[in-house]
């Protein structure tokens, strides 16, 4: 198996060397908002381990990285009034995994609505804070 890169997108984001709409983040996890969303809403849960993907992460982060995005699943089924929610995570290239860092996608759905093609448009600053301020709303409440 491929070594994890301490380099990739998502270890930056954990560093603070790159910015994103952070939600929600304990001793295990962090999560953020997805810039090219699928849904309104498009949540990412990462392990603060590092971890390439479900193959490599220990039992115990990935049972965090799970509860955490139980957590984030509730608040944006709440925050966007949604339907249904879809949970997604790919483990290698073959498996469709872009980014080499494990990641959960929590996609708030509405009932007859398709998602939108994956990395294809990236969603304005402004729209994206707004879905933030639902979301850790949404946490709180």
């Amino acid at each position: 198996m491929t070594a994890y890169d301490p380099q990739n997108i998502f270890a930056k984001i954990l560093r603070g060397e790159i910015p994103c709409h952070k939600i929600y983040e304990d001793e295990k996890t962090f999560s953020f908002l997805d810039i090219m969303p699928r849904s309104p809403g498009h949540t990412l849960v990462i392990p603060k381990a590092p971890a390439r993907n479900i193959l490599d992460i220990d039992p115990e982060d990935l049972a965090h990285v799970a509860r955490t995005a139980k957590k984030m699943a509730i608040a944006a089924k709440k925050a966007f009034n949604a339907d249904g929610i879809t949970l997604q995570q790919f483990s290698e290239q073959a498996g469709g995994q872009a980014v080499f860092h494990l990641h959960v996608h929590i996609m708030p759905r509405t009932a007859g609505v398709a998602l939108l093609p994956a990395m294809t448009n990236k969603e304005k600053p402004e729209v994206l804070e707004a879905h933030a301020t639902r979301l850790i709303a949404a946490l709180k409440a």
